[in-house]
């Protein structure tokens, strides 16, 4: 499958560079430091949005010709609290515990910049963890240290293979990216 015009992806997060590999599309990886913060009162899908709009718009001041930037930015939320990513283990073990036995939301916002079209959705997957043992959790943190994950988890590694009761929704966006959803607005 080929889009036209090469996109840039305005993600450090090498789950979306794998998904959009997958997908067969070609992109070049643009990173910029962005203010992750949104405004007080919006709700956690408008948040998740903002953030990947701020992405985006931050790369595309640093390359004004390009066609298409692509940005998202994931959250997860739980018993209407944001799950960010841990700071360290302490906290990616609190993290996991919190969301033992629990149902969750993955929330990934997309900001898609196409010339002067501006695309922005957000999708909303919901997890479910069976309960986790505190040596379960131990040892996902202490073997794949999920510090850069919202919610201080990989649903594709251990933690997801034993530890995900059930899913519904879009596993990719789990991951970090709704790809399918991202593939049809980039064809648009």
């Amino acid at each position: 499958m080929s889009i036209s015009n090469k996109i840039i992806l305005a993600s450090q997060s090498p789950r979306r560079k794998q998904l959009l590999e997958w997908a067969a599309i070609d992109f070049d990886v643009v990173v910029a430091d962005t203010d992750e913060s949104y405004p007080p009162g919006l709700s956690f899908t408008e948040a998740a949005i903002h953030i990947a709009q701020n992405k985006a718009l931050t790369v595309s001041k640093m390359h004004p010709s390009a066609s298409t930037i692509l940005a998202a930015d994931t959250i997860v939320v739980c018993d209407d609290r944001l799950i960010g990513k841990p700071a360290d283990r302490a906290s990616a073990i609190e993290i996991l515990g919190f969301l033992s036995g629990k149902k969750h939301e993955v929330i990934t916002g997309v900001y898609i910049q196409k010339g002067t079209e501006e695309i922005a959705f957000a999708d909303i997957t919901e997890v479910s963890f069976h309960p986790l043992t505190q040596e379960q959790i131990e040892f996902y943190v202490d073997h794949y240290q999920p510090y850069d994950k919202a919610g201080a988890y990989a649903i594709q590694e251990w933690i997801g293979v034993v530890g995900i009761a059930s899913i519904r929704g879009d596993f990719y966006n789990v991951m970090g990216l709704p790809v399918s959803r991202v593939v049809k607005a980039l064809q648009t």
